[in-house]
């Protein structure tokens, strides 16, 4: 199966049934993956994989069905990120489980970036929204459809709790890089008020720079870098 870059995952067979092996050499992933599964295992409506079994080296879960949406030609993937708005929102209003991480340190990703050779950004943290169980990567590569319609929400290691809009912001910029047309798709779905959602998006653009300077591929560095300076010219 496809990979991220924090862990391994495969199919395997148990009694006739695939199931999907995920193994994520860090602890507090691994913790987040199993409590976001088993507390959304309570949430109707909510697609998401049947934890089967949490090892000490793996989770173990449903098969779900579905293609990856980035894998969907742009109609599909942009009728399926409007499709997936209302889930988020329904995600959002769902008591968080105990023991997730707490939302990411915005003040520590502006310093690091501002210590960092990277092209100057109009960073500050806006105010809170509020506090609500977030997956923590809400995009194209974490949502699995059928005929345009969300079938499956996966890769629940990133979640945590924090603030609502900040997630749905990170989400409509992470995609509009790849359509434009996808972050009024998933803001107005969703409900939010764009200038409310747009006032993190400089955050979403340090906190990927920062990735790609610490372990992406040089090329994608490059292009955002240059992305980046092109916005703050």
């Amino acid at each position: 199966m496809r990979q991220g870059a924090v862990g391994t995952v495969r199919l395997v067979e148990r009694d006739g049934r695939r199931l999907v092996e995920k193994r994520l050499p860090d602890a507090e992933r691994h913790r987040a993956e199993v409590s976001a599964l088993q507390a959304l295992s309570l949430v109707d409506h909510l697609p998401t994989p049947q934890l089967i079994e949490d090892r000490a080296d793996a989770v173990l879960m449903s098969e779900m069905p579905g293609i990856r949406l980035d894998e969907a030609d742009p109609e599909t993937r942009l009728r399926g990120l409007r499709a997936s708005a209302s889930l988020l929102r329904r995600l959002h209003a769902v008591s968080p489980p105990s023991g997730l991480r707490p939302r990411p340190d915005d003040e520590a990703i502006i310093a690091r970036y501002r210590a960092g050779d990277a092209p100057p950004l109009p960073l500050g943290i806006p105010p809170a929204s509020g506090q609500a169980f977030c997956h923590g990567d809400w995009g194209d590569g974490n949502l699995l459809a059928v005929d345009g319609a969300i079938s499956a929400i996966v890769d629940w290691e990133a979640a945590h709790v924090g603030d609502p809009i900040r997630e749905l912001s990170r989400a409509a910029w992470g995609a509009s890089r790849k359509d434009p047309r996808s972050s009024a798709a998933l803001i107005d779905a969703y409900g939010a008020d764009a200038d409310e959602v747009h006032r993190w998006d400089a955050i979403h653009a340090a906190e990927l720079w920062l990735w790609f300077a610490e372990a992406g591929p040089p090329e994608y560095l490059a292009q955002l870098t240059a992305e980046l300076r092109e916005w703050g010219a």
